[in-house]
């Protein structure tokens, strides 16, 4: 090719700022923060949440002309209303993480910079419209992921932990790039647009539909990984515990809102015409994934190990949408995608904020049952705001993890999946105690260490904060509920 005629595709640069502020952000840290002495305590983690917050505010500002979506470089990216959505939640996810590492003591240059190129990562990931750029964006946010989980270098645990999440993370990528290569030998593209046409358009035949079948299950394989799906869940408790408290955070929201967005996309956008196949598949695993992770997290003793394992529930009700955003043929469908971003939305903000209460009473390190007991009378502001949270994640009216529950039921059933609307409210009920079982100890018992403990300015702002989201929703769902409806893919 001669570099001379060579035309390279249009950009619409502003529509790309979000993601050029994230790695602005991570060039300001390294190169300045590396060639300057020793910034004061705070600045490290507030340049990374200025970075984030700037790119939330710049991909918001995009809502008006997102109403269609909009292709970029070549048809590689694309902008639409649920990338937003999904870009806004994962810059919130990483504001209230720095803020929170910063309280934790984890908040220094690598840290901070690693939570960008995470941040980074996921949002090529929500808005790739092409495998393998959506591949790109998953290594690039795995392995910050995977120093994140290593980044304590005084606890072995977290070296287990990284370590842990390296081997099963890779694994999971050869799976997806696998699946990556088997979907372009069946259609001759990794375009997800051009793979469903050709998909809809040409007549199967017996070797390009196998293919087709084994590239969906290895690229759901990869996916289910990221996303935490029974039973590709095993790594999760011992990487939840073993990780930094805030890099746990930073796993179950921002991993969580790109795994499910990445998921959605994919295979509602390149493999609808597959639906059939795929779909008992999804509904089989939301409903194990719901069961099994509400079950497991009862028994556990170690607060970040109880919340991983409710993670893992999570992700099944998240599923409970996909299922119904599959149906094509049923007219309510369309509640599905709305009702997934609703959730993704809600989550990120609940479960940070659950965490930097855990960090709170135990530290940045392990997080025994133990030391949330009498957190009421030590740290009444962040028990009341911990409280609040756990009973959104019980799906409590009037808070917004029950306007997240309602809406993924609320679909499934629309749609005539009733049994599955079932199974998950089965879980929630299950659930439930183990929330319920982390409230009595904050409460009910006598604290280990009685003396009142000094509650941070920024642990105070992330918790307080992320509960008064949380009732702000739950009693006046309907702003949100009305700018989500109709969202597509």
């Amino acid at each position: 090719m001669n570099p001379a005629t060579f035309v390279g595709p249009s950009i619409d640069w502003f529509l790309v700022a979000p993601l050029l502020a994230l790695v602005a952000g991570i060039v300001v840290l390294l190169a300045v923060g590396s060639l300057t002495p020793r910034w004061p305590k705070g600045w490290y983690a507030g340049v990374a949440a200025l970075a984030a917050g700037t790119a939330g505010t710049l991909a918001a500002t995009a809502w008006e002309r997102a109403v269609q979506p909009v292709g970029l470089a070549a048809g590689s990216l694309v902008i639409d209303r649920f990338a937003i959505v999904a870009v806004v939640a994962i810059a919130l996810s990483t504001v209230l993480v720095a803020a929170m590492s910063d309280a934790a003591g984890t908040g220094n240059l690598e840290f901070s910079a690693l939570l960008l190129a995470a941040a980074v990562g996921g949002t090529v990931m929500v808005v790739a419209n092409d495998l393998v750029v959506l591949f790109v964006g998953l290594e690039t946010m795995s392995l910050a992921f995977y120093v994140l989980a290593a980044s304590d270098r005084d606890r072995p645990t977290s070296g287990e932990a990284g370590l842990k999440y390296f081997i099963l993370g890779g694994f999971a990528s050869a799976f997806f790039l696998f699946g990556v290569a088997f979907v372009y030998g069946s259609t001759g593209s990794t375009n997800l647009g051009t793979i469903a046409e050709r998909l809809s358009s040409e007549v199967p035949v017996a070797s390009t539909g196998a293919l087709v079948l084994a590239g969906t299950a290895l690229l759901f394989v990869g996916f289910a990984f990221k996303v935490s799906l029974v039973p590709f869940h095993v790594w999760t408790p011992d990487v939840y515990q073993g990780a930094p408290t805030p890099a746990t955070a930073m796993f179950a929201s921002v991993g969580k809102v790109v795994g499910v967005a990445a998921l959605l996309r994919t295979f509602l956008s390149a493999l609808p015409v597959r639906s059939d196949d795929w779909r008992p598949v999804v509904w089989v695993l939301a409903a194990a994934t719901v069961v099994v992770g509400a079950v497991l997290a009862v028994v556990q003793r170690d607060a970040k190990r109880m919340l991983a394992y409710s993670s893992v529930s999570h992700a099944g009700f998240i599923l409970v949408g996909l299922v119904a955003a599959s149906r094509t043929n049923e007219p309510d469908a369309a509640l599905g995608v709305p009702a997934v971003a609703a959730y993704l939305a809600v989550y990120s903000v609940l479960v940070v904020g659950t965490l930097a209460a855990v960090a709170h009473a135990a530290g940045a390190g392990d997080a025994p049952l133990s030391s949330l007991d009498g957190l009421g009378r030590t740290s009444p502001v962040v028990a009341w705001s911990a409280t609040v949270l756990l009973l959104a994640q019980a799906g409590v009216p009037l808070t917004a993890g029950f306007v997240a529950k309602f809406g993924v039921i609320r679909a499934a059933v629309a749609t005539g999946d009733h049994a599955l609307a079932v199974v998950a409210m089965l879980g929630a009920v299950v659930a439930a105690y183990l929330y319920l079982r982390l409230m009595v100890g904050m409460w009910l018992k006598e604290p280990a260490q009685p003396d009142p403990r000094p509650v941070p300015v920024s642990t105070g702002t992330v918790v307080v904060a992320c509960a008064a989201a949380t009732l702000v929703v739950g009693v006046v769902p309907g702003p949100l509920l009305d700018a989500l409806a109709g969202l597509g893919l």
